[in-house]
């Protein structure tokens, strides 16, 4: 679980960079709070003015140290997207003593962060609609961050297909991934529950018959 942000008090206005505030200096308070809030709140939506009160410094701290807002989401995107594939796959490899038992842990490990408190869908796939709602949807440093989050996950499920003898690890690793990304669509959307039983079939369905 990420650290929380050191909070500014209500009806003040954010001090200056002072002391390290709940043992993050100003830098990465303001990274934090950043984050929680382009992922729970949206993009366009959170200002540079609420994510200093909330990380407690000053606009000297942020413009000098990421330069832009665009600047700051890139390095929240390569955060979260870190953080997640690390508690992702090591959910995925405590799921079974085997890569077979592994590959149908997917959705149980799914289940874990939609369950939690910090479920706010897929980072990329939020930055992406913003994007494309600002009429920004082909911003190459976006794609790319995304690819390269894809590309990451795949490889994990590809190693996992290939150790268990699927014939096309590469294959079978875009059929599942493509039902996470389902799976988290309708829990984004939806929130049903519900979601969680029918994927768990249909990922079934897919590592039986992987290429149909």
């Amino acid at each position: 679980m990420p650290v929380p942000a050191a909070r500014a008090e209500a009806g003040r206005p954010a001090p200056a960079d002072g002391p390290d505030v709940g043992g993050l200096p100003p830098h990465e308070r303001i990274l934090v709070a950043a984050r929680d809030l382009f992922c729970r709140d949206g993009i366009h939506a959170t200002g540079i003015d609420r994510i200093l009160q909330e990380a407690g410094a000053s606009k000297m701290t942020l413009y000098s140290r990421f330069g832009s807002k665009e600047a700051l989401l890139r390095e929240v995107l390569a955060r979260e997207g870190a953080e997640w594939r690390d508690a992702f796959f090591a959910a995925v490899l405590a799921a079974g003593p085997d890569p077979a038992a592994r590959l149908h842990g997917v959705i149980p490990a799914l289940r874990t962060w939609f369950m939690g408190d910090r479920f706010y869908g897929c980072a990329f796939m939020n930055a992406a609609a913003e994007h494309a709602k600002g009429g920004d949807a082909g911003a190459p440093w976006l794609r790319d961050m995304t690819r390269e989050h894809h590309a990451a996950i795949l490889g994990f499920l590809a190693g996992l297909a290939s150790e268990a003898g699927h014939p096309e690890p590469g294959i079978l690793a875009r059929q599942v991934l493509l039902v996470m990304d389902g799976a988290i669509a309708a829990m984004m959307v939806g929130g049903d529950p519900a979601v969680l039983d029918i994927s768990a079939r249909t990922l079934r369905a897919v590592l039986a018959h992987p290429g149909a």
